[in-house]
């Protein structure tokens, strides 16, 4: 199988321009992320990451260029809802938990595009609060959690429909410092335990440091792409390139 073949999500000479066409926001990048892998992505604010990140997961469209997931060129697929939901797992800075929901409640929110039985719903969202360390929390409201607890319901919440990759976008830019460690400790459990290929975002070198790989952005451009060296031999993970 090709380095080609093999790549979970590929962008080939994508770029993102915003409408007033000033900025460019993403220009001409091209990488290739395998299934399985864990890779962070990190650049200034300003940098395009969290743009190639939506364009990645199908939040966004690209202005031109190509974006694959698992061999599938992106813009053949006339909806992308169907793989957004049933394929990815999303974690933002911001947790974007129901308020008049709890924990339980919140879990199962995903769980409801895929017509489980309400009992499933309940029995599987206990199961992931129990792997993020909240089903102490279970019929707690948001708004009676800490935030590093509140983001791990989300973290629970992202796992509902069996995702492929997890996609974060500074998950830990709103926690101090006991949580962010927390939180990073478990995606390497996920990507450890589960095999979750995960893609993140952080402004953090020493969280950074934590994923097999690590792009580096400024200005909208890829400036480096570095696998980690405690990772090199035993899982070898070069960056696709055309």
């Amino acid at each position: 199988m090709s380095n080609r073949d093999s790549m979970l999500f590929r962008t080939e000479h994508v770029s993102k321009i915003y409408p007033d066409g000033q900025v460019h926001a993403v220009e001409d990048v091209s990488i290739g992320i395998r299934r399985g892998e864990y890779v962070a992505i990190m650049g200034h604010s300003g940098s395009g990451k969290s743009t190639l990140l939506n364009l990645l997961g199908t939040l966004d469209r690209p202005t031109s260029g190509e974006v694959y997931f698992d061999g599938q060129p992106l813009s053949k697929v006339r909806s992308l809802d169907r793989i957004r939901v049933q394929k990815f797992g999303f974690v933002f800075q911001s947790f974007y938990l129901l308020p008049i929901l709890t924990s339980l409640e919140n879990v199962q929110v995903p769980m409801f595009e895929n017509g489980m039985p309400a009992s499933a719903r309940v029995r599987k969202a206990r199961e992931l609060l129990d792997l993020v360390g909240m089903s102490h929390r279970a019929n707690h409201m948001p708004q009676k959690l800490s935030v590093g607890e509140r983001q791990r319901v989300a973290i629970a919440r992202s796992l509902a429909n069996d995702p492929i990759a997890m996609l974060a976008d500074e998950p830990t830019g709103n926690l101090d410092s006991v949580s962010a460690e927390g939180v990073f400790d478990l995606f390497a459990h996920l990507h450890r335990e589960q095999r979750m290929t995960i893609v993140l975002i952080t402004h953090d070198p020493e969280f950074g440091r934590r994923a097999q790989r690590t792009i580096h952005m400024q200005d909208g451009h890829v400036m480096s792409d570095v696998v980690s060296e405690r990772n090199r031999v035993r899982t070898p993970m070069p960056p696709f390139a055309t």
